[in-house]
Order: C-alpha cells, then sequence, then structure tokens
C-alpha cells in the first residue's frame, strides 16, 4: 500500500514539474513572439521586391529599397564569419584542453576582456587603429566584426568542451590517440550541434551590430566600387531610416529589420537542417559497418 501510495505520488509529481517547466518555458519565450509579431506587423507591408533590388530614395519619394545595405551587411558579416568561426574555434580549444598552461590564462584573460567590452569601444578602437590611417572601408567594419565575434565563440566552444566528460578523453589517449586526434575525431564530433548553436548565436549578434560600423564602414546611399570604400549596411540604414521622421523610411526601417530577423532564422534553419541530414548519414554509415562486421 505504501508503495503504491509512494509510486502514484511520484507520477503526478512528475507531471506537476513537467508542467511547471512548460510554463515557465512558454513565460520565457512569449516575449519573443510578441516581438516577432511587432516586427511583421509594422515591416511586413514594406517587403516587397524592390526592398531587395532598389537603392534608397530621399525622404518623402515613394519606393526605394536597401539593396546597397543588404549586400554590405553580407559582405562584412562573411568575412567576419570566414575569418573569426577557424580562430574562435580553435581559441576555445585552446582554453578548454590546454587550460593549465600560461599561454591559454593569458589568452582567456584577454577574451574576457573583449566579451565585456561594449561594441562601440570596439569600434573607436578599430577606427583609431585602421580608420585613421586607410578610411572607412567594408574591411574595416568586417575587422571590428571580427573582433566581437571571436571571443563569443571561444567562450561558448570552451564551455561546450568541458561539457565533455575526462573519462572520455582518457579513453582515447589510452588507445594510443594523440591529444590532437582525440579532439578532432571525438571530443569536436561529439559536440558539434552545440558548437553549432554557441556560433549561429554569435553570428546572429554581428549581424545587428550597429555601433562599431558608425565608426568603421560608415555608410554609402549608391552600391561601394570596392571594400576600401565607405560601405553600407543593414543595422546602421535601418538606425538612420528610424530616427529620420520621414513616413517612408520609417516603413523601409521596420522592413530591414525584419528582413535581417529573417536572415538570422534562415541560418539556424539551414544548419539545423544540416546537422539532420549529417546524423542521418553518420548513423547510416555506423548501420553499415556493422552489417559488414
Amino acid at each position: 500500500m505504501t508503495s503504491s501510495f509512494y509510486y502514484t505520488f511520484r507520477k503526478y509529481y512528475s507531471w506537476m514539474m513537467m508542467g511547471g517547466l512548460f510554463l515557465l518555458s512558454f513565460v520565457a519565450v512569449l516575449p519573443f513572439f510578441y516581438i516577432v509579431y511587432y516586427v511583421l506587423q509594422k515591416g511586413g507591408a514594406a517587403v516587397n521586391w524592390e526592398l531587395f533590388t532598389a537603392l534608397p530614395k530621399g525622404p518623402g519619394e515613394a519606393g526605394g529599397g536597401l539593396a546597397n545595405a543588404i549586400l554590405g551587411s553580407v559582405i562584412m558579416v562573411t568575412l567576419a564569419c570566414a575569418a573569426g568561426i577557424p580562430w574562435g574555434v580553435f581559441l576555445g580549444i585552446c582554453l578548454s584542453e590546454y587550460s593549465y598552461t600560461r599561454v591559454a590564462k593569458i589568452l582567456r584573460f584577454i577574451v574576457d576582456l573583449f566579451i565585456s567590452a561594449p561594441s562601440i569601444v570596439i569600434g573607436i578602437f578599430v577606427y583609431i587603429l585602421v580608420v585613421t590611417t586607410f578610411g572607412f572601408s567594408a574591411y574595416a567594419g568586417s575587422l571590428s566584426l571580427l573582433i566581437i565575434i571571436v571571443p563569443v565563440i571561444a567562450r561558448s566552444t570552451e564551455e561546450i568542451l568541458k561539457l565533455v566528460p575526462h573519462h572520455i578523453r582518457e579513453a582515447g589517449l589510452a588507445l594510443g590517440f594523440p591529444r590532437w586526434k582525440v579532439i578532432m575525431k571525438i571530443l569536436i564530433p561529439g559536440t558539434l550541434t552545440m558548437l553549432l548553436s554557441g556560433i549561429i548565436l554569435a553570428v546572429a549578434r554581428i549581424s545587428g551590430e550597429t555601433a562599431p560600423l558608425l565608426f568603421t564602414s560608415l555608410a554609402n546611399q549608391f552600391f561601394s566600387r570596392s571594400l576600401s570604400e565607405p560601405t553600407a549596411s543593414l543595422p546602421v540604414q535601418i538606425y538612420r531610416f528610424a530616427e529620420s521622421g520621414f513616413a517612408n523610411l520609417e516603413a523601409m526601417a521596420w522592413g530591414g529589420a525584419l528582413i535581417l530577423m529573417a536572415f538570422v532564422f534562415i541560418i539556424n534553419f539551414f544548419i539545423r537542417f544540416g546537422i539532420f541530414f549529417m546524423k542521418n548519414y553518420y548513423k547510416n554509415q555506423v548501420r553499415g559497418d556493422k552489417q559488414l562486421a
């Protein structure tokens, strides 16, 4: 009797706690859904083909688009990701797997310093370092985004790799694998989903950064002929249109915000889709190996 009562109590208590977790999760994501709804309501009417293909027009003029800003943002974010993701992951591996070294302690201090620094300070830093000598450019904007993305990826990679139990590493080393092979063949594939989640968050952050680009890439009302010239970017264009006070430019700013949000969603979707197919591929490969054995 006592055992039956205890089992029933455990069952209902588990249901109650699960219901509480689902309720708290719903409350946590409710502001996000409200923001998405609000941006869709404000910017949905402004999104059309011209917004993606045309250049901005003057205040009060009908039509116009954000083609130059979209292209500029894609270029600068791509350059920052191409350089920042490998370096960030490599730095995170060093901080996690070689944390006992003096170099890792110095690198961790530098990473923490850059993570805590406001983005506008990084923009001023790149302005003094690069812009005062070479001028405003897409390269300077990409450098400022690079300085932001590397520490974020490094810290997320370090914390994710620390979640792997030490006996997994010890098992690989006991089989005779060198440490670099344990990292590349065991730790990275085993935490790939979480690593990609951290990378997505870092890319989402730099995609919406405005302050550093105001000091580095500046802006351009037209398409830039070279990456060494001032280049338009979507966050800066949204900021300037939102404070213009003209209805048509404010509508385009809301449309640009919707495009920026959709860009992050699309990246997230394709990466998750790729992870799903990658997992299925490895599962099928393991099954084939078992059948051959």
